[in-house]
């Protein structure tokens, strides 16, 4: 019976399962998250999950805060997270809840993060689809919208996702806070996902050359 380390990763989904032995101990990360479907394996073959610390350095970011009306509200909740964390930010607006346009502030965001004025990039909306789809049309962005905390975790463990849109209207404050916490303490770490997130990187220089 063996002990699997996998406590480097954020979630544990039925392939970590999969890769166990009936009788295994699967060391996971005290914070880690269980799908439904990985627990209900485990149970079903007998293997161990068993939580333990994990110490992870801290990164400091600058952020990209941005929002149109249906998002405003959680930005400026959200400002003190970020100020929680111990995170700088910058905060391109919008500044009310009177009514603007999505793209322009979430062009703004993603430009301040392909530019390099910002490590990372977050932008709200009323659902979070169209600023994603906004700020992908910027070279050099990866923008992912997450709508829970395993779709936080992935977005920047397996796609490095560099900005994050979410749903004001549809996602609760304390939720968008730990979609928040998740998103921003979970890095790219291993090779495999590295060398998928390349093949993104040179799809988009393929139809960059093409101009």
């Amino acid at each position: 019976m063996a002990v699997i380390d996998e406590r480097a990763r954020r979630v544990i989904t039925e392939q970590e399962i999969r890769d166990a032995a009936p009788g295994d101990t699967i060391s996971i990360s005290d914070s880690a998250i269980v799908t439904p479907l990985a627990a209900d394996m485990a149970n079903e073959l007998g293997i161990n999950l068993e939580r333990a610390p994990r110490t992870t350095p801290f990164n400091k970011y600058r952020i990209a805060l941005g929002a149109d009306h249906g998002g405003f509200e959680a930005k400026e909740a959200l400002k003190n997270t970020l100020e929680n964390l111990g995170h700088e930010y910058r905060d391109f607006g919008t500044h009310s809840t009177e009514a603007v346009d999505y793209p322009d502030f979430a062009h703004v965001v993603a430009i301040a993060v392909a530019r390099g004025d910002c490590d990372l990039g977050i932008m709200v909306d009323g659902a979070g689809i169209g600023s994603c789809m906004v700020a992908n049309k910027v070279p050099g962005v990866r923008a992912a919208m997450c709508y829970d905390q395993a779709s936080a975790a992935n977005s920047r463990e397996h796609n490095d996702a560099n900005v994050l849109t979410l749903g004001g209207k549809l996602i609760p404050i304390d939720a968008l806070r730990q979609i928040v916490k998740i998103w921003l303490s979970t890095r790219l770490t291993e090779d495999r996902h590295r060398k998928r997130v390349a093949k993104i990187d040179s799809i988009e220089q393929e139809y960059l050359k093409r101009r």
